[in-house]
Parts: C-alpha cells; structure tokens; sequence
C-alpha cells in the first residue's frame, strides 16, 4: 500500500546509520543508507559529499522510494507485506527480495513483481505470506559464512521486521495510522548497516543496491 511508505521507511532507517565515509566500503560515501552515487542518480546529479551529508529528510524518502519501495511494487502489495519486502530490499537488494516473495506466493522467480506476482500474493492471507517471507530471508542469512559473527543482530532484525509487519498486516482498514512506529532501540542492527563494521549481504550482479 502506497499509504505505507512513510511508516515502513520510518522502521527502515531505525537501522541504517547517519554518515560513513570509509575508503575499504565499496559502496563508497552514505549517509542514512543513501550512497553518493545514488545521491546523484536521483536527486543532484553533480552532489558533492557535503551536500550528501546535508541531505533533506524529502531527498531520503525520494530515494528510497524511487530505488526500492518502486522496484518492489510497494504501493500495489497488501499491508505488511509491502514492509516486510521494502525492508529485505534495502538490505539485500530488490531483485533478491522479489525473488524470495516469488518463491513463497509459488510463482517464477524472474525478480520482477508484476501482476502475476501480485495476484499470488494477494491469494494469500497477509500474514502467511508474512511469515513465509521472513522464515525464506531468515534461512537465507542463516547460510551465509558470517552468520556465526553477525548471527545475532540478523535474527532480531528479521524478527523485528516480521513483528511490525504482522502488525500492519493485521491491523483494520484505515487503522494503520494508529499502530506505533517504536522508537529507535540501541540493539545491534539485524543486517550491516552504517556505521556498525560488517561485511555486506551477498548479492547478485543485477542487484543494484546500495552497499552495507
């Protein structure tokens, strides 16, 4: 649901840092997980650093719908499930996150959510596809070779993922705006984000996420 942006990039950036600037990230200058290079693409196409680190809460929300929320069709999937992808995709890169919702609704996995993809989706209840999702994007962080190290944070992130989502998913039509964004926590982030050293989600060629 396209009404759900603003409260799932609020959950979003509870895990995505202030600045970085580190010359051994690949991904190169962020702030708010939004990379220079993406600074550019989509909102100035000649930003220096310091105007990356000045950057509006508009520009970040510009971003990450454009990069993300639109590459996984947010605003056409039912009400948590549109967070519980949005979220993935940030992390892990939206071809990815639309692969794994592919493969729990039982459709092809080519990572483009289209109408065939959303029709499966909306076949099922919210909350099953939900479930099945976060389960899916659990084992796969469960077999990548840094879990032993960062096992720990990756688990509460999907598990908090999956508890807002649910909510979401749940709550009555028109309700959505009642149920609370939480404050930020000081626990670990679930997946590598800025400005906790970690080594980044494996990703395919053709996901063209940002670094984390």
């Amino acid at each position: 649901m396209d009404s759900n942006f603003f409260r799932a990039l609020a959950l979003v950036l509870r895990s995505e840092g202030g600045w970085s600037d580190n010359s051994a990230d690949p991904g190169g200058p962020t702030m708010k997980g939004v990379t220079l290079a993406n600074f550019r693409r989509y909102v100035k196409a000649d930003a220096t650093k310091a105007d990356l680190r000045k950057i509006s809460d508009d520009q970040v929300a510009t971003v990450y719908r454009r990069f993300y929320w639109d590459a996984i069709a947010g605003a056409e999937l039912p009400a948590g499930v549109d967070y519980a992808v949005f979220d993935f995709a940030v992390n892990s890169g939206p071809t990815r996150a639309a692969k794994f919702l592919q493969a729990v609704v039982g459709v092809g996995q080519d990572g483009r959510i289209g109408p065939g993809t959303l029709a499966a989706v909306r076949a099922k209840p919210a909350g099953v596809v939900v479930d099945d999702l976060c389960d899916a994007r659990l084992g796969f962080l469960e077999r990548l070779p840094t879990w032993s190290k960062f096992g720990k944070g990756w688990r509460a992130r999907v598990a908090s993922v999956r508890k807002q989502a649910l909510l979401m998913a749940t709550a009555p039509a028109g309700k959505l705006a009642s149920v609370q964004t939480p404050a930020p926590t000081t626990s670990a982030p679930a997946e590598p984000a800025k400005p906790v050293p970690a080594p980044p989600i494996p990703r395919k060629p053709e996901d063209p996420a940002p670094k984390k």
